[in-house]
């Protein structure tokens, strides 16, 4: 899944997957204003869950639930996809449009199977 994410953009430059706690990330190499990858970790094993939690918390009461959460950090965004085993997290370039390439991500997820 995390190679085939790759190819939808240009702009993405991490993916990760934390499926049934266990997680598997990739970045591109030769990024500006990346985040280390021990940083990476944490974001994925205790921020990304702890939003989620939070949002679709908010998001069940009166929103119609969560699709998806979209972060803009000063040096990228972060898409993170909610899925029933874990999540799909994607790291975008600033200048690019992370809505659009997140619902790549989702069309992608899909054809892999649900995400």
């Amino acid at each position: 899944m995390i190679d085939s994410i790759f190819r939808l953009s240009e702009s993405i430059r991490y993916v990760a997957v934390y499926r049934n706690g266990q997680l598997r990330s990739k970045s591109r190499t030769g990024l500006s204003g990346a985040s280390s990858s021990e940083s990476d970790r944490y974001e994925e094993l205790l921020v990304n869950p702890a939003l989620l939690k939070l949002a679709s918390q908010r998001g069940n009461i009166d929103c119609g639930g969560l699709d998806y959460l979209v972060v803009r950090y000063g040096n990228f965004f972060q898409f993170v996809l909610p899925t029933e085993w874990g999540h799909v997290s994607v790291c975008i370039e600033p200048d690019a449009e992370p809505i659009r390439i997140g619902e790549l991500i989702m069309l992608q997820c899909l054809r892999e199977g649900p995400c």
